[in-house]
């Protein structure tokens, strides 16, 4: 009797204390949760971008407004737009003064940015979610003030076109900071986002856009040989 109850005991401790120390830790999947959560409050926000592909480097203000309307306005290269409207994905190249135009389907709209409440439910759904360097925030880069908490995210399968894909996720605001996709091909791609504004009422109209008409277009771009 008396080694029945030390057993019992010895087993209720020790599920209080898993208990207590599952309490204080929050899984990787749960805080991309949180995040993405997040992100579905937003009614918009704006902010300055600067996107790396190997050598190039491009810099812009991006726009989103609920549920996935998006632009991008470079400053470098200058005057190049891209707008998607929930419908129609428009790229417009000043440099080849050409004009791209995609129609894109309702069920694949969510892939427009991966900063958006729909891009994050598409990333959790198809890649594993881990921290890259623990469960608590690290300096953005050495020497910065700036804390943010790092994931990692791997596909499930081999059909994804990205290897990998890391976050770095402002401690404070939970707003993304940078994002960098590894392809299956090496190619890298960074996404850096600063100067945020949220909820500042965009209008529609933001996303409405007209190319010059002296550009040339080209329809369904994606698919043409």
């Amino acid at each position: 009797m008396l080694k029945c109850l030390k057993r019992l005991v010895i087993a209720s401790l020790a599920l209080l204390i898993s208990e207590a120390f599952a309490q204080g830790i929050t899984t990787a999947s749960a805080y991309f949760k949180s995040v993405s959560d997040y992100y579905a409050t937003l009614k918009d926000y704006e902010a300055e971008i600067e996107i790396k592909a190997d050598k190039e480097v491009m810099t812009g203000v991006v726009s989103f407004k609920r549920p996935n309307l998006l632009r991008i306005d470079f400053t470098s290269p200058a005057d190049q737009v891209i707008v998607f409207n929930g419908d129609m994905l428009t790229i417009y190249l000043p440099e080849q003064a050409a004009v791209l135009q995609q129609s894109v389907e309702s069920d694949t709209s969510a892939a427009s940015s991966i900063a958006t409440p729909q891009g994050l439910a598409l990333l959790s759904r198809y890649y594993v979610v881990a921290y890259e360097t623990g469960q608590d925030p690290v300096p953005f880069e050495n020497g910065s003030d700036e804390m943010v908490m790092k994931l990692i995210l791997t596909r499930r399968s081999t059909s994804e076109a990205f290897r990998y894909i890391k976050l770095d996720i402002d401690a404070n605001t939970k707003l993304i900071r940078r994002v960098e996709a590894a392809t299956t091909k090496g190619e890298s791609f960074v996404f850096d986002f600063m100067e945020y504004k949220v909820n500042k009422d965009i209008t529609d109209q933001r996303f409405i856009y007209d190319p010059p008409s002296s550009a040339n277009s080209f329809n369904n771009f994606l698919f043409s040989e």
